[in-house]
């Protein structure tokens, strides 16, 4: 670097913000005043400059003021370490320091490929806190860099230099919402600081260059401008220059345009800057700039000085181009209302069957979607264009927002074919979201493939209230339940692994190898020292322990009688329900019985239902009880060592799937614990993220399974202590036929036709049903929520049974009761099941819960029995006795009950229909799910492997291998 340039950077850097002197001339207080020795007025940028700063610090203190978190970030990209670059970055810094922008100078090696450049905009790229990069030119590098594959790296929202290829796409056509050019922007607004009329005037541009000619000859094209753009090529510079009205000169040539060459009164901007030897000066060098200035200020009437006058401009709107960025991003979270765009429906007739309806209508890419509901790129994982995966990261960055209202859907006692309870769930998301404009998500369960293949089929939904795509959403989605199946067999393997190796080995060599000694070192792992921290034992060195240590460390000595771990598969499969293990001559004789639970029975499903973090997971993987010892003391999975293991498999899977309705709104699938077996629930995560993106106006609709007295007592009593979120409605699904049933009707059995009864208007039959819904509305009401009857309409039924139903839920005590029919019309058909769902969850949240954890276990089971399914009392074995001992002796009497019970009846004996009153309800047995957090008590005769009926739905599905096709599901 020459001494002459060093001197011009000294300069530069130390101009003062609030002076415009230049050279010998006057300093002004104005932005363009009168020079006492010429003609010439100099429009003095720093002048201007200053006042833009002192507007923008005003605005970002105003951005602060909404959001006191909230913060302008400007990231400043260098390649190397030019000191000119350095001077430039030094002089941005200031300026955003003092408007109030985090400027941060990231500083990167000669050495970085272009590749690892390219990554590392993407980086600030995605980060939510930068709303401004601008990459310092040139790039000071080793290796070969495209400078304008890197300038067009930056995503154009960013690009606050306004160099893009978009951004000067737009200002070419004369969109002028993008990001303008800064030093061109600055030209142009220096013009407008004389009051000069741009409109109509003649603009002459001396330059062409991307920087600064070609975008400011645009600029001034769309003031109105009538412009000439002149260059190396162009005859008849002088005489062009002289016709100017504006006069804009970008040539890097010093003092090339004379006095001769400006009209007089023109206004001339000179974007000039070059060192011009002058043995007059100390420095034996001044600045100069393209204009001569010293012939100009004679003939012009305006006439920007160098330095002091286009230089300061190009930082000032540098800061303007970052805080509308920020204002931009500040907006966008703040907006209460979506941009969702509606996928519009088209009810055909009669309806056909729901994957015609499914394949009928193309769903959103996933990630405009995710956009659409305020989603960042960062955020969102693909797998493929149709699902995605949420990162946990969202709660953290919407922890300040405030959050929906929460909504649960429960039905009545089911008839076995079901009464669409998410075919209601997604028509009341698709009405408050495609047709009440409300911001909705629908937080459903992931379904099992046991049912998928069996006699239920699909769980998507139905008719024209459905999860799209079906086949995606009903079979693998994104492996969460197939992580939690190898998760949950880890847990086995190693159990049934710990019992052989310490029923085979002496106590020495099951703590070496245990512990063992590799390349002469010996330590604890971490899980290890957790172990030892549990034991009481205080030592970290393995050589150090007592042989009693050694002992009581390596033995978890387990009571094979108590072990309650089984091994899970996601199928139907009843030749599973009884097994012998470890028949195999290695296993030397060690043979046990045991058997297979459904996936979605695992504990694990459970706790991943449950779990509000990463770190709260690990911790409840760890606290899973697998059996006791013979001691009676609790044997977790952190005593079998397998806790990191776990996390490590559930990683991905705690992060819930994006999926869509017909109509195009948001679905977070996530979990899929049955009812009947586990709390019935999706997971807290999936409600929590909902909740977030909606905001105060929205709405987060999510499904309880089965009746009433199962899925929503236990998302009470369960899932809503552990989230701590408090429900603001519930929608109670019934149909026709259901309560026929529950009326003495004829059996409803899948497959075979309905009797007659159900296909003609019976009001007496109806009227002996109605017992179950008042149960239901009762339960709802129980919890202090506001009951919302939905009555889901069959073709079959009539008015005079919708009105029978609508008036004894009313008085009943049901907020309201409609009737829906979203399965033939969408959200169409649910709009006041929408509107009858705003109103009741405008109403004070008089949530609460049935009972308190204090409260014995015994009577836990009976407030519930007696509360939710009319019992009078709770008959409890004397096994289950012996285990609610143990359990409240080994500290687990403050959990919550889960019971597991039939879903056919509110009583424990499926064939019973109705709601009979004060029945006494058989508790067979009780054990733990610690790290769900509750106790499960099985009433009845409850299995947690389904099985395949003579026919069941696999006969239907097929794979067309033409088109690839999935056939079959429904």
């Amino acid at each position: 670097m020459s001494a002459p340039y060093k001197r011009f950077l000294n300069v530069l850097e130390k101009w003062p913000a609030e002076k415009t002197k230049v050279g010998r001339y006057e300093s002004f207080q104005t932005h363009s005043v009168k020079c006492s020795f010429s003609g010439a007025k100099v429009i003095s940028g720093t002048a201007v400059a200053k006042n833009i700063r002192e507007e923008l610090r005003q605005q970002v203190n105003a951005l602060r003021a909404e959001g006191a978190r909230f913060v302008p970030g400007l990231r400043i990209v260098q390649v190397g370490g030019r000191e000119d670059s350095n001077v430039y970055i030094r002089m941005k810094i200031k300026a955003a320091t003092e408007i109030g922008i985090n400027a941060v100078h990231v500083q990167l090696p000669r050495s970085i490929t272009e590749s690892e450049l390219l990554d590392k905009l993407s980086d600030l790229n995605a980060d939510p806190q930068v709303h401004g990069i601008i990459v310092q030119m040139p790039l000071d590098c080793e290796t070969a860099i495209d400078a304008h594959r890197i300038t067009d790296a930056v995503s154009p929202a960013k690009d606050v230099d306004g160099l893009h290829t978009v951004n000067e796409g737009r200002l070419a056509v004369g969109d002028l919402n993008g990001f303008l050019p800064c030093t061109p922007w600055g030209c142009l607004e220096l013009i407008r600081s004389t009051g000069v009329e741009i409109a109509g005037a003649r603009a002459v541009v001396l330059g062409r260059s991307k920087i600064v000619g070609t975008p400011a000859a645009e600029l001034l094209k769309w003031a109105n401008a009538t412009v000439t753009v002149c260059h190396s090529k162009t005859r008849n510079l002088e005489e062009i220059s002289r016709s100017a009205d504006i006069l804009l000169v970008g040539i890097g040539v010093p003092e090339m345009v004379k006095g001769s060459w400006i009209k007089p009164g023109a206004v001339v901007i000179d974007c000039g800057i070059n060192v011009k030897p002058d043995a007059s000066k100390a420095s034996g060098s001044r600045l100069v700039g393209d204009v001569d200035y010293e012939q100009a200020k004679l003939v012009a009437g305006y006439l920007t000085p160098v330095p002091g006058g286009v230089g300061p401009m190009t930082v000032a709107m540098l800061m303007k181009n970052t805080v509308v960025s920020a204002t931009r991003a500040a907006a966008s979270a703040r907006r209460s209302q979506w941009p969702l765009e509606v996928l519009p429906l088209r009810p055909a007739r009669p309806v056909p069957s729901d994957i015609v309806i499914a394949r009928a209508q193309r769903p959103k890419h996933i990630g405009k979607l995710a956009e659409e509901i305020g989603l960042l790129p960062t955020e969102v994982s693909m797998y493929g264009s149709r699902k995605a995966k949420i990162s946990l990261s969202v709660i953290q960055r919407l922890k300040d927002q405030p959050v929906g209202k929460y909504v649960v859907v429960a039905g009545i006692t089911p008839t076995p074919l079901g009464e669409g309870k998410t075919t209601t769930l997604m028509g009341l998301v698709q009405a408050l979201g495609a047709h009440k404009q409300r911001n909705v998500v629908a937080a459903l369960r992931q379904p099992s493939q046991g049912p998928t293949f069996g006699i239920k089929g699909g769980a998507a939904g139905g008719g024209y209230a459905q999860v799209i795509p079906m086949e995606e959403f009903n079979l693998h989605l994104t492996g969460d339940i197939h992580a939690v199946a190898a998760a949950n067999n880890l847990v086995a393997a190693q159990l049934d692994t710990r019992i052989f190796h310490e029923a085979t080995q002496s106590d020495t060599a099951l703590y070496n190898r245990l512990v063992p000694r590799i390349k002469g070192q010996r330590k604890f792992s971490p899980i290890q020292l957790r172990r030892l921290k549990r034991l009481g034992i205080d030592k970290t060195d393995p050589d150090q322990l007592t042989p009693e240590e050694a002992a009581a460390f390596s033995r978890l000595n387990i009571d094979v009688d108590t072990i309650m771990w089984e091994r899970v598969v996601d199928i139907n499969d009843r030749y599973l329900r009884e097994i012998t293990i470890g028949q195999s001559p290695s296993e030397k004789g060690m043979c046990r019985k045991t058997r297979f639970s459904i996936a979605v029975a695992s504990e694990i499903m459970a706790v991943l239902a449950l779990s509000s973090s990463l770190a709260d997971m690990k911790c409840r993987l760890g606290a899973m009880v697998v059996a006791f010892n013979k001691d009676g003391v609790p044997v977790t999975t952190d005593d079998l060592g397998v806790t990191g293991a776990l996390a490590v498999l559930l990683k991905d899977a705690l992060e819930p799937n994006l999926m869509q309705s017909l109509e195009g709104t948001p679905v977070l699938v996530h979990a899929g614990p049955f009812a009947n077996i586990a709390h019935g629930c999706n997971s807290i995560i999936a409600d929590e993220i909902g909740l977030k993106l909606v905001g105060s106006e929205g709405f987060v609709c999510t499904e309880a399974g089965f009746g009433s007295d199962i899925g929503m007592e236990k998302f009470c009593n369960i899932k809503c202590r552990n989230s701590g979120r408090k429900p603001d409605a519930m929608v109670l699904v019934t149909t026709v036929r259901a309560i026929k049933m529950h009326g003495g009707g004829a059996p409803v059995t899948p497959g075979a036709p309905l009797n007659k009864q159900y296909t003609e208007e019976n009001l007496e039959l109806l009227e002996k049903g109605l017992p179950n819904l008042l149960q239901h509305i009762s339960n709802g009401c129980s919890f202090g929520m506001p009951v919302v009857v939905s009555i889901n309409a069959h073709v079959a039924d009539t008015p005079a049974e919708h009105a029978l139903l609508r008036k004894a839920a009313l008085q009943a005590g049901a907020f309201a009761a409609v009737v829906s029919t979203h399965w033939s019309d969408g959200g169409a058909g649910a709009v006041p099941l929408a509107e009858a769902v705003i109103e009741a969850s405008q109403l004070d949240n008089k949530f609460k819960l049935l009972y308190e954890p204090n409260l014995p276990l015994a009577d836990k089971m009976t407030k519930i029995a007696q509360t939710m399914y009319g019992a009078g009392q709770v008959e409890l074995s004397q096994e289950a006795r012996d285990q609610i001992k143990r359990l409240t002796d080994a500290g687990f009497g403050s959990l919550p009950i889960c019971m597991s019970k039939t879903s056919a009846s509110v009583t424990g004996d499926p064939d019973i229909k109705g709601a009979p009153k004060g029945f006494t309800l058989k508790v067979q047995s009780v054990y733990v799910s610690a790290g769900a957090g509750f106790v499960v008590a099985m009433c009845g005769d409850i299995t947690k492997m389904p099985g395949l009926s003579t026919r069941p739905a696999i006969y239907d599905i097929d794979l067309n291998t033409e088109t690839g096709q999935i056939e079959g599901l429904f």
